[in-house]
Order: structure tokens, then sequence, then C-alpha cells
């Protein structure tokens, strides 16, 4: 997985490129320190996925993701955020197009598992991220999901804990082309357009807890 890292800290971007480098399938890229440079490096480079952090020198993260997403839709941006409640980061980062978010306070593995998730076109985010992205309002539609079965409940479990489509066909025992149409199925149902919507509406209605 090619990884771009932004970060104005040049420790903690130092850090980083060691930590993600440890892992056989991570290869850092680049490095870039502002928002000028994260979209120059992005489009030059074309990396898999960007790390990029909110608060640069010359603004803020989530107008770097809008333009790398215009330019280079296939590359997945995780914002790096100081805060796991900033409900208005939050929503301008997706609607922006980032994957994800990472704490700077959240464990390693936390990190690993954030990179390989969006990589795989997943998503795997804090549960108080989760409630903030779609309206309270959406709680209160009697009888949502009701019409989900009890796989499609199983598998819809193991997507809240950001898995990929591989992840709940390797843990359900179950055909990659099954757990595709059991995911493609539980977002009709609940009149979702993503993975990560049916998962926010799903925590809203009470059919799952967030992880």
């Amino acid at each position: 997985i090619r990884i771009v890292i932004v970060e104005d800290h040049e420790i903690l971007a130092r850090g980083l490129t060691r930590l993600l480098e440890s892992c056989e399938d991570f290869e850092v890229v680049g490095v870039g320190r502002t928002v000028k440079e994260a979209i120059s490096i992005s489009l030059d480079l074309r990396p898999d996925v960007v790390l990029m952090d909110y608060q640069l020198p010359d603004g803020d993260g989530v107008t770097a993701v809008e333009q790398i997403k215009r330019e280079i839709p296939a590359t997945q941006v995780i914002m790096l955020t100081g805060s796991d409640n900033d409900e208005r980061l939050a929503r301008r980062a997706f609607e922006a197009g980032c994957s994800g978010f990472v704490g700077k306070s959240r464990s390693v593995e936390d990190l690993f598992s954030v990179v390989r998730a969006a990589h795989a076109g997943d998503v795997l985010i804090t549960p108080v991220m989760l409630l903030m992205l779609l309206p309270r309002s959406t709680a209160s539609h009697g009888g949502v999901g009701t019409n989900l079965s009890r796989r499609e409940l199983e598998v819809l479990g193991v997507m809240a804990e950001g898995g990929s489509d591989k992840e709940i066909a390797e843990r359900l025992f179950i055909s990659l082309n099954t757990a595709r149409k059991h995911a493609q199925n539980i977002i009709r149902k609940l009149g979702a357009h993503s993975k990560l919507e049916a998962v926010v509406v799903a925590v809203r209605a009470g059919l799952i807890r967030p992880m």
C-alpha cells in the first residue's frame, strides 16, 4: 500500500514513516508539510492512501482532500485529527471525500487498521464520528432494518468493525461473492448509499452497537 504522509511536525512525520514502514505491506512514498505540498505530491505520486493532518501552516487538510479526490478519486484520504468529536470537521471531511479519521492519540494498531480499511474501500471511524454523520431524526424512523435477515445482521456487525468484504467472507465462512451480495442488500434495505452510511443508519436505529 503506497502512502503519502502530510504532517507539518517533522518529528511526528518521521515517527509515522518509521511505524508504517515497519509493516511489510506499507510503503511511504512521500511526505508533505503544507496544503500545497499535499496536493502536488499526491498528484505526482498518485498514492493508494494519504494520511492528511487537519491543521497545516497554509490552511486545513480538508482543502487538500477536495482537490486530491477531484483529480485522483481512487486515492483514499484519511484525516489525522487531534479530536474524535469535532462534528463540523467530520461533516466537512466526509463531504470532501475523506475515507475516515484517526485521532493522534489512538493506538498504532488502530492506525494500521484504518489504513488497510481505507485501501480496501472500507471505512473505520470512531463511534462518536459515526453518530455525527446523519441527522438525529434517522433513529425515529420506525421499522428501519426490520427486513434484514439474521445473516445480514451478522454481516452488518463486521461492517461496523471496518471489515472488508474479504474479512466478512473469512469471518462468516462464506464466499467473497456472497459477502458482497449481502453488503449490497444491506445498503439497499437500509436506504443507504454506502457501507458507511448503512452502518450509521444501523447504529442510529439500534440494530447494532457502535464498535
